[in-house]
């Protein structure tokens, strides 16, 4: 009940903030297009409290999950008049004849206060806004973190934990327990330092010295890859750095899993694997890839006591040999914090946003390709899951980083190219000015009307594919 509280309370708040920057996005610019905006809301439902300055009334409502733009004359079919004029009269005698407008001398004519009374170019911009805003946002949440606070690792002492099999470490002598004692000249490099040399050497030869329980080791190296992504994953030379003294400690075990089937619980604590020491779940995920899913032997303790030796078969998930848990204990690194120079936090903050939208464009590519299954999407379950565990982080970088790639989520899904999202009104105005024309009403409706059933429908397949993804409906699966 408490990770449920947590997990509702931090997406309210994530998903809130979010949404109200990208709403002020689209209520800044088409204030300064002269769009009359009726109202920005903060929050859904009820008006709680106020106040109206001009035009527009500034409210709080009942519901907090996000909040919304009312701008005169915005939806499709909606036209916005005033009282007025000869134009009055005649638009009164398209629609309702002579009699009708006769009738009514308060005839209405188009307000040029309107959404659509605006040049589309404008109305463009405003569309735009809304995704612009969400990207400000996150460029500007990551600034912050890397001018004042930047977590680094805490690792004074680098000692290997895990060789991969046929890799450039193993090639080059590494084994699990050696110390890197020099590394490029550099003698005693932290596991900071150490990853930066990593990154600055790629593809070439570099001399290692290694302390092997007293004695010392000289050898080579040679560094595959490119530099940054070698830098922050070492795995790909073949090099798992040991950064705790615990042991892999069993968080959850999942339903009709190796786990389960041998008799894991919650709390065990894995001492060896084939009699190797793991501290942390990648190399042993990288122990049984090497395997290739071979049996593998357990030690555990269980309440302080060693239990006879568990044999487990591991089985293929999500394109790799696992055992079927979630860890619990200390599995992130040690930080500590090392902000940077203004100059350097921009260009980390860009390069962070970059990654970071092309990752999501890439996840998008392999759904349309069918690369990756849409089962693998989340929505706002997973959202609240994400946002609950990054809140009970003990460090900064997973609420700064999963804020920041949230708000680029929701600037680039915005401007798909989809009816009802902002992309899908700035395909339809681009096409009304290749056109020169406008598109008629009745066939916008239609659009409209066809893509919110669409847009309902992906979002119930993504909520029930969220809530089948929850621990708590683990035990319905056959």
């Amino acid at each position: 009940m408490h990770d449920f509280f947590v997990s509702a309370v931090a997406f309210i708040v994530l998903v809130g903030v979010m949404v109200v920057v990208h709403e002020f996005g689209h209520f800044l610019v088409a204030k300064l297009c002269g769009v009359r905006v009726e109202a920005f809301s903060v929050g859904f439902g009820p008006r709680l409290f106020g106040i109206k300055y001009g035009d527009t009334d500034y409210k709080i409502c009942l519901l907090p999950l996000g909040g919304f733009v009312k701008m005169t004359g915005e939806n499709p079919g909606e036209v916005a008049m005033v009282p007025g004029t000869p134009v009055a009269i005649q638009a009164a005698e398209n629609l309702q004849g002579k009699e009708a407008s006769a009738a009514h001398g308060d005839v209405l004519a188009e307000d040029p206060g309107s959404f659509m009374a605006h040049p589309r170019w404008q109305r463009m911009l405003i569309g735009v806004a809304g995704p612009f805003s969400n990207f400000v946002l996150a460029f500007v949440l990551m600034l912050i973190y890397f001018t004042f606070i930047n977590e680094v690792p805490d690792i004074p002492t680098t000692k290997i934990e895990w060789v991969t099999p046929g890799s450039a470490a193993e090639q080059a002598g590494l084994k699990p327990g050696d110390v890197i004692a020099a590394f490029d000249g550099v003698a005693h490099p932290d596991y900071e330092k150490f990853r930066d040399l990593v990154g600055d050497n790629s593809n070439k030869f570099i001399p290692v010295t290694l302390d092997r329980n007293g004695a010392t080791i000289q050898t080579s190296i040679h560094l595959p890859g490119t530099g940054d992504a070698l830098r922050d994953d070492l795995s790909k030379a073949g090099i798992f750095v040991q950064y705790t003294q615990s042991p892999i400690q069993i968080d959850q075990v999942s339903a009709d899993s190796p786990a389960q089937h041998a008799g894991l619980q919650s709390g065990d604590k894995i001492i060896s694997v084939d009699g190797h020491n793991f501290h942390t779940v990648l190399p042993l995920v990288d122990y049984m890839q090497s395997g290739k899913g071979k049996p593998v032997t357990l030690s555990i303790e269980r309440k302080g006591a060693v239990l006879p030796p568990i044999v487990i078969q591991p089985y293929v998930q999500e394109g790799g040999w696992r055992l079927g848990f979630l860890p619990t204990g200390p599995e992130d690194l040690p930080v500590r914090s090392e902000p940077m120079q203004f100059s350097s936090a921009v260009a980390e903050s860009r390069d962070f946003c970059a990654q970071s939208s092309l990752l999501i464009v890439n996840v998008l590519k392999k759904v349309l390709t069918h690369q990756v299954s849409v089962k693998q999407l989340s929505g706002p379950v997973g959202i609240a899951v994400a946002a609950g565990q990054a809140v009970k982080e003990p460090d900064w970088s997973a609420k700064f980083g999963l804020a920041a790639s949230i708000s680029l989520n929701l600037g680039i899904l915005n401007l798909l190219p989809f009816p009802i999202l902002d992309g899908g009104l700035i395909l339809l105005l681009l096409i009304e000015s290749i056109m020169r024309r406008d598109i008629s009403m009745i066939v916008k409706e239609r659009i409209y009307q066809a893509a919110f059933v669409v847009l309902v429908a992906f979002f119930a397949f993504v909520m029930f594919n969220d809530f089948s993804k929850l621990q708590i409906f683990s035990h319905l699966k056959p």
